[in-house]
C-alpha cells in the first residue's frame, strides 16, 4: 500500500490498449461490443482511487476498421477527461488518419514526453500491411538519439508489439521482428526502467535485468495465454495502472472489469 508521500511523488499512468473501435458503435468483434467495453473500462477506472492519472497511454489498435469515425469515437470518449492522452499505432490502425484526427491536445501521437521525473517514449512498431511489427532502422536510430538526449531521466518505452516471446506459437509469430536489435539497443541505456506493450490481449509481468517488461489486457476480449493456436480467454476487459516513482521504481496494478450483471 502506497503512503501519501510516495503517492504524491509518483507520476500515475493509465495504460489502455487494443480497444478495436469501429465506425458503427454497435459493431462487435468476436462477439464483444468493443465500444461498450471501452466505455465500461474507462468508467471503472474513473471511479477508482488512482483517478485522475497524470496521463493515459493508448498502446495501439485503437480502431479495427481504419475508419475516421472510429478515431473520432476514440477522441470523443477521452477529450473531456482533461488528461493528456499519449497514443501509438497498432497493426490494425491507420497511422496517418490516426495522427490527423488526434492532432490536437490533449492527444499526442508518437514522439516522447516528460511525465513527472520520467521520460515516456511512444515508439511506433507499425508495418504497413503486416500483423508483425518492427521498429526499423530509422526508428532505432531515433530511439537511440532520444535516449542519449535524456540519460538521467528514468524512461518508460511504450509500444504495440511484444519485444519478448509470450509463449504462444501463433502470437509470437506476429511479434516484433527486429526484437533482437531493439533489445540490444535498450540494453545499452541504463536509464530505461520499463517497457510496456499491447497487441497480445493478455497481462504479463517479468523483468530483463533491471527493466520491467509489462503487457496489458485489452479493453475488449483477451487471448488465452500459453496456447499454441489462437484461442480466446474468459478473462474480462481490463487496463493497467502504473505509478512511476522518481527513483525509477514502477508499481503497477491490473484493473479488470467487474461483472455488470
Amino acid at each position: 500500500m502506497k503512503t501519501e508521500e510516495s503517492k504524491a511523488a509518483a507520476a500515475v499512468l493509465l495504460q489502455i490498449t487494443d480497444p478495436h473501435l469501429h465506425a458503427n458503435a454497435a459493431a462487435k468483434m468476436r462477439g464483444v461490443n468493443t465500444y461498450e467495453t471501452f466505455l465500461a473500462v474507462l468508467e471503472q477506472a474513473r471511479a477508482g482511487g488512482l483517478w485522475p492519472p497524470d496521463a493515459i497511454v493508448a498502446t495501439g489498435d485503437l480502431v479495427q476498421d481504419e475508419s475516421r469515425e472510429g478515431y473520432e469515437r476514440f477522441r470523443s470518449c477521452l477529450d473531456a477527461l482533461e488528461v493528456p492522452v499519449l497514443c501509438i499505432p497498432g497493426n490494425h490502425d491507420d497511422p496517418a488518419l490516426m495522427a490527423e484526427v488526434l492532432a490536437e491536445p490533449p492527444f499526442q501521437v508518437c514522439g516522447d514526453t516528460a511525465l513527472g521525473a520520467w521520460r515516456v517514449v511512444l515508439l511506433s512498431t507499425f508495418v504497413k500491411g503486416e500483423d508483425t511489427g518492427a521498429v526499423g532502422g530509422l526508428g532505432l536510430s531515433e530511439l537511440d538519439r532520444t535516449l542519449r538526449a535524456h540519460p538521467d531521466e528514468p524512461t518508460l518505452i511504450c509500444m504495440h508489439h511484444q519485444p519478448v516471446p509470450m509463449g504462444s506459437a501463433w502470437l509470437d509469430g506476429v511479434g516484433l521482428i527486429d526484437a533482437k536489435e531493439f533489445l540490444e539497443l535498450t540494453d545499452r541505456h541504463s536509464q530505461i526502467r520499463g517497457i510496456i506493450w499491447g497487441h497480445v490481449h493478455q497481462a504479463s509481468d517479468r523483468t530483463r535485468g533491471d527493466v520491467r517488461l509489462l503487457s496489458a489486457p485489452s479493453t475488449c476480449a483477451q487471448f488465452l495465454p500459453g496456447n499454441e493456436f489462437f484461442a480466446l480467454d474468459n478473462a474480462p476487459p481490463g487496463c493497467r495502472w502504473l505509478s512511476l516513482h522518481p527513483n525509477g521504481r514502477i508499481e503497477t496494478t491490473l484493473d479488470w472489469l467487474k461483472s455488470r450483471g
